[in-house]
């Protein structure tokens, strides 16, 4: 359906997204389940056969739960599903990962970053050609580097404008599924008290110091302002992925500098893509920025007065936080606490470019918005597309053997198989995204405040947003830390 546009002429082009896939290994079950399914099976018909009946009785408690676990849900999950969350749960818990405080004395190895969990292996690299910090992860066997972008208000352009952009972007987004040597794409759009230091660059460069009383008045005054809003701030982090240009590595020197210089290029492509799309790339982020960035995640509290204060804060060896605490939804560190969002439906009806403006827009909350794109090379795309539908193809066969009617959503999942092959057939890309919002307040009250406003307004957004639990700090790192990091 056209948008409204004021009698200019122009349309916007509405979008849809392929749903969550839910198809399992046979009508719908995933392996899990039928393994339960199975068990319970086996048990009943062993009963039946060496006992009859009674036997059944005596063995209802194992087949009961085979069932249960398969069949009984808890918050959009089968029990069988929660099983492997609540372990790893129970054991980082026994093992005590769930608490991290930083120990003063016992300098850290050089080159690592202060950070807690899986992410204390990550080390940096500072390019020396454009003194941009790299952000090396040995088990992921990426190479991350950051750049911030400064873009006018989506909202406030007109639909001809808003629509060219949307084409600049899908065009950004086409380079990196083409390179083949990119593991990861991260959109960070982060709200940020504002410190004030925009009075005070006004008035040093339009202000008349002259020393008379209505001049001091005025300095002191900015002086004293505290954050009086919010600011917004996006960057765009650029994974590399070093198995699948090992090749490339090689030959610009190998190791850490080689890696380094590849992505260097990937780099400058990604800068002048941005630059087309008009967006306004800055440079990439140093150490000193990077460190920032860490800091004020960990630790709001402080970001205003760091803003003010350029000289402090700018370490990156000594920017991971001082403590942090897990609990089953809910993390805590130095002056905050926290909780992440996953996205598990994007909007399943037709909708308009900006359609996530009530989560990005909405105002008075501490909150991070993570967009993860992964880009498929066209033969996994092609090879990945064919098994879906394949497998799609057999279980329709399945269910019309035994006379199972099949319902809107796998029929809206095949036909989401087809248009992406048909997309891929006329050379787009296919990638993959997974959107996290982290919600940040000084008190738990605060935090539950924050989170009912993001929940109601990803509802105005047409989304679904489930808290990810059992897994809140790895969840953070990879929506609050601009390090391309899979949750």
């Amino acid at each position: 359906m056209p948008a409204n546009t004021a009698g200019r002429g122009h349309e916007l082009t509405p979008v849809n997204f392929s749903r969550l896939a839910k198809r399992g290994l046979l009508l719908g079950l995933s392996g899990p389940r039928l393994v339960c399914l199975a068990a319970a099976a086996s048990a009943i018909v062993t009963a039946l056969h060496l006992g009859g009946g009674m036997a059944l009785a005596w063995t209802s408690p194992v087949w009961a739960a085979g069932a249960a676990l398969a069949l009984v849900g808890v918050a959009g999950r089968k029990l069988v599903e929660w099983a492997p969350i609540a372990l790893r749960w129970a054991a980082r818990s026994r093992k005590g990962q769930t608490m991290y405080l930083r120990r003063l004395a016992k300098p850290r190895p050089a080159g690592t970053l202060a950070l807690p969990g899986d992410a204390a292996a990550l080390r940096q690299w500072v390019d020396p050609g454009s003194g941009a910090v790299m952000v090396h992860d040995p088990h992921a066997a990426t190479l991350t580097s950051i750049i911030e972008v400064a873009h006018p208000s989506f909202a406030l352009l007109d639909p001809a404008e808003q629509e060219r952009r949307v084409q600049a972007w899908s065009r950004v987004l086409a380079t990196c599924c083409r390179s083949g040597r990119i593991a990861r794409l991260q959109v960070l759009e982060r709200t940020l008290p504002d410190s004030g230091s925009g009075l005070a660059d006004w008035w040093r460069l339009h202000g008349r110091d002259d020393g008379s009383w209505t001049a001091r008045v005025y300095q002191d005054l900015i002086r004293r302002a505290g954050p009086a809003s919010e600011r917004h701030a996006t960057t765009i982090s650029l994974a590399l992925d070093m198995k699948a240009a090992s090749r490339a590595i090689r030959g610009a020197g190998g190791g850490m500098r080689g890696a380094a210089a590849v992505l260097a290029q990937e780099m400058s492509t990604m800068a002048t893509a941005l630059r087309s799309a008009d967006l306004n790339p800055g440079r990439w982020a140093g150490p000193d920025q990077l460190a920032l960035m860490l800091r004020t995640a960990y630790d709001p509290a402080c970001a205003a007065e760091l803003e003010r204060r350029p000289h402090l804060g700018r370490d990156l060896a000594g920017a991971g936080p001082v403590a942090v605490r897990e609990t089953w939804a809910r993390l805590r560190t130095d002056t905050a606490c926290h909780a992440v969002l996953w996205i598990s439906e994007w909007p399943r009806a037709q909708v308009f470019p900006g359609f996530l403006a009530p989560v990005l827009l909405s105002s008075g909350i501490r909150r991070s918005f993570s967009l993860m794109v992964t880009p498929m090379r066209a033969d996994q795309a092609a090879r990945d597309l064919r098994r879906k539908k394949t497998e799609h193809i057999a279980d329709q066969t399945q269910r019309a053997k035994i006379g199972q009617i099949e319902d809107a959503a796998q029929t809206a999942e095949y036909a989401d198989v087809l248009k992406q092959e048909a997309d891929l057939a006329s050379g787009h890309g296919v990638a993959r995204y997974t959107g996290l919002i982290s919600v940040s307040a000084d008190t738990e009250p605060d935090l539950q405040a924050a989170l009912a406003a993001v929940e109601q307004a990803a509802v105005q957004a047409s989304c679904e947003t489930r808290t990810l639990v059992g897994q809140q700090a790895q969840a953070f790192t990879a929506a609050a830390l601009p390090l391309c990091r899979e949750v």
